[in-house]
């Protein structure tokens, strides 16, 4: 996609949701971790419908903990891999108290380095926490980035590479929230809703919808 292009396509992005967030239910960084965690395979509404309760009880890692992994898997239950999903939350819990006195970090490698933490989550908490300007690809923006040519790329890291590089400055803010909205609701998997999409000439998309 031309840089003009690109350009053209954020600010129409932008001018449908001036400032867009996650929709992941938090109340803290460290509840965003969680919420993150879990939700790995699974839809930010089916973790917000687990998280409900569990974030009434549990605000912190050292709540975490005196939950205990057993009512933990009780609160998650419905969640894919909830199993695997609770004993990482659990490890990433105890080993933010033990390495960084409960608080969530700042910085990409402390978070990768934590359970169940890889590079999507420690983007998503470093942009919605930190308000760094990174992007973090999901299957919604690696199926957008590669079906409109705004930044194609074989693996999720290919396509983070190449939207960093084409994605103006002033964009970079929110450009990870308005990907994945504009994936998730217009740009759908099966049937993209191409006549609702406010890029639709922008886009190379070749099985255009009618």
């Amino acid at each position: 996609m031309k840089k003009a292009n690109v350009t053209e396509f954020f600010e129409r992005l932008a001018a449908r949701i001036e400032a867009p967030t996650t929709e992941l239910d938090y109340r803290n960084p460290f509840t965003l971790l969680v919420a993150v965690v879990l939700s790995a395979q699974a839809t930010d509404k089916g973790v917000n419908k687990a998280t409900k309760a569990l974030f009434e009880e549990v605000e912190t890692p050292a709540e975490m903990l005196a939950l205990g992994e057993a009512r933990l898997k009780d609160h998650i239950k419905t969640i894919g891999l909830y199993n695997m999903k609770a004993k990482n939350v659990i490890a990433l819990s105890q080993a933010l108290l033990e390495e960084h006195g409960g608080a969530v970090p700042n910085d990409r490698a402390a978070l990768e380095a934590l359970p169940g933490v890889g590079r999507k989550t420690a983007n998503v908490v470093l942009n919605t926490v930190f308000g760094e300007p990174t992007i973090a690809v999901d299957t919604h923006i690696f199926r957008l980035a590669n079906r409109s040519g705004l930044a194609p790329g074989k693996t999720p890291r290919a396509v983070e590479d190449g939207l960093n590089r084409v994605v103006p400055a002033r964009f970079k803010q929110h450009a990870h929230h308005w990907l994945i909205l504009h994936g998730r609701y217009v740009c759908k998997a099966r049937t993209p809703d191409c006549p609702a999409c406010v890029v639709r000439d922008l886009c190379r998309y070749k099985g255009k919808t009618a």
